[in-house]
This record gives C-alpha cells, structure tokens and sequence, in this order.
C-alpha cells in the first residue's frame, strides 16, 4: 500500500459499528413512550430502519444534514400514522435520553485492527489523521463521547461531523473542509495525490473523495478491510 501523508477516515463500519442493545433499548422506548397507534415492537424497529435509509439518501443527495431531532419526530410521526401532534414532546429531553441509552450501550470498534492500524499510522510521524462523519440519530458531540471511551480520538487530529458544519458527504464542501483542515505546518509541501480518504460507503466516501481530486479506499462493504492501509 503506498504512504499517504493524510489518512481521513469514515467512522461508521469502518472505524465502529453499534452495539444492537442499544437499537433494541432504543425500540423498546418509543414501544412505551410514543405509541398510541399501538404498534408493535418490530414495526417500530422498522420504521427506525426506514427513517436512517431514507435520512441518509437524502443527506447524500442534498449534501446537507437533517438533525437527529428531526429524525425522532419523523419516526414518531410514522408510528403514530403520520401524526403531527408534536406540540407536548420534549425533543430536547427526548435526545438526552437517547445519549443516555446509547452510553449505557456503547459502540463498539467494527474490528480489532482499528486501534492498531491508526496507531501505526502515527506511529511514523508523518502522518496526520482525521475523521469525516455523516451523522443520524446520533450527533456529532455524542460521538465525540464515543470517540474518547473507544480511545479513538487521541489517534486523530481532528474529528469532522456533518451535523456540527451542516454538510453531508459526498458534499465536495465536507471534503474541501477536511482539506482546509489539515495541519500544513506538519505538511508543507501537501499535495491532493498525498491524501487518502478511506470508508465503506461506495458513493458518500469513494464517489465523495475522487470528486475532491484525492485518494480514496473502499473496506468492510467489499473484500478489503483496514489492515490493507499498513501491508
């Protein structure tokens, strides 16, 4: 594999993936707390499915961010037959208890090369690395969170999420911000062919970053997983 000065990576199943207890709680909740039109538990998990494809689809599209909030109140609307009595929700107190059941059932890392390949990535001290995060139900400061507990965050530089800027990939934006980001005291002489983005998504990381001009690499949805940036 050849040597890039900058690695970004994507975070979801590339760097981590959920811990189910944590969808299964997730479900469980709005079973109880948001369901008049008395779904069941499985067409609830479902509708959840449904609102992160669809959420995710349009975020590409548009390069922009729908929020986490406005996730949760789609997803109460589909369970309650597309309700829009939205006026006694605490969307603020809804979220905190989402972070709350997603503490409490931590992600976990997609693979147990993760932490190894990042540290030998910086281990040369040439390189820089960095995060670039679409986001969903989840912010950007709860996955910071995440990031610290996992250990993830002392191997980056920095950590972009698209609902802290308001762009989603594949927007060339993002990337440009990634871009723009960088340390260029630690590369003075940085060139686009000297930066590589690697993730799982074929259109919002690979189409993303050859759109920039840099380096791109597909894992874990193809045959290649992260231990190919170090053979």
């Amino acid at each position: 594999m050849p040597f890039y000065k900058h690695y970004s990576f994507d975070l979801w199943l590339t760097l981590i993936k959920s811990n189910p207890d944590f969808k299964i709680e997730r479900t469980l909740y709005f079973h109880e707390h948001f369901n008049a039109a008395n779904k069941s538990i499985d067409e609830i998990a479902a509708i959840f499915r449904q609102v992160d494809l669809m959420v995710n689809s349009i975020n590409e599209k548009t390069g922009k961010n729908i929020d986490a909030e406005e996730m949760y109140l789609i997803v109460i609307s589909k369970i309650n037959n597309y309700s829009t009595a939205f006026t006694d929700i605490d969307i603020d107190g809804l979220y905190d208890t989402m972070e709350e059941l997603l503490v409490n059932n931590m992600p976990v890392l997609y693979c147990s090369e993760c932490i190894d390949v990042l540290f030998k990535l910086r281990e040369t001290g040439q390189s820089t690395t960095s995060l670039l995060s679409n986001t969903g139900f989840i912010k950007g400061k709860t996955l910071r969170k995440i990031m610290t507990h996992l250990e993830l965050d002392q191997l980056l530089d920095f950590q972009l999420y698209s609902d802290e800027v308001r762009m989603s990939k594949p927007n060339p934006h993002f990337f440009q911000l990634m871009l723009d980001t960088i340390n260029r005291n630690r590369h003075m002489d940085l060139d686009l062919n000297d930066i590589i983005h690697v993730g799982d998504n074929p259109l919002a990381d690979i189409k993303g970053a050859e759109a920039i001009g840099i380096k791109s690499m597909l894992i874990n949805s193809n045959h290649l997983t992260i231990s190919a940036l170090i053979l």
